[in-house]
């Protein structure tokens, strides 16, 4: 039995897939689900792996197979650099008094080997470079989380999350600016990317 419990290996898909009774076709399909469970960007859950495929796009990294949600780290680059991926947002979904106040989780974590079930025994950041994506749009009547002009984009070497003296956990966004250096616009994402990166190779990250 044991050995029919291995890790599943995950097939693209391409939304047409019915769903059945047996052999009956229940006349509705893949893509019917992903409209009515995934249609609403904004939500945390949507926004974090849509913030994720905006950064692979960005950085020209391969979409073309499946989102491993079980990986250490959320992207890894042709050149080998892995990357952690951060989203915020200052609007949500509900109802609103006032915009977010716009904070990222920077937790070290214990990996969790999906081959093996185990997880690490010590708790560290697995990433490279971290890329925190704020979708900074203001109005919730012209919000469009497709519009990558609606967003800004901070990069950060894990050596400099590690080497901050202030909270380990998180990281606001006045503290992010400043490490950072500022945001940078979609289409400079990839060249921040490679700068943090060999950055962080030069310091012996």
């Amino acid at each position: 039995m044991t050995e029919k419990l291995g890790r599943i290996s995950v097939e693209r898909r391409s939304g047409s897939e019915p769903f059945k009774e047996g052999d009956r076709d229940l006349g509705f399909d893949l893509l019917d689900f992903w409209q009515w469970s995934a249609s609403d960007l904004v939500a945390n859950t949507a926004r974090g792996v849509l913030a994720e495929y905006l950064v692979a796009r960005a950085l020209k990294i391969d979409v073309a197979g499946v989102r491993d949600g079980w990986a250490p780290y959320d992207l890894l680059t042709r050149l080998g650099v892995k990357i952690e991926v951060k989203s915020a947002a200052y609007l949500q979904s509900w109802n609103q008094t006032k915009p977010s106040i716009i904070s990222f989780g920077t937790p070290k974590t214990r990996a969790w080997d999906p081959e093996t079930g185990q997880l690490e025994k010590d708790a560290n950041r697995h990433a490279d470079v971290y890329v925190f994506a704020l979708l900074k749009h203001p109005d919730k009547a012209t919000l469009k989380p497709l519009d990558v002009s609606q967003w800004e984009f901070h990069v950060l070497s894990t050596r400099k999350l590690d080497e901050r003296t202030r909270s380990q956990h998180s990281i606001t966004l006045p503290s992010l600016t400043e490490l950072s250096g500022g945001a940078v616009p979609y289409g400079d994402l990839a060249k921040a990317v490679e700068t943090a990166a060999a950055r962080a190779l030069e310091s012996g990250s």
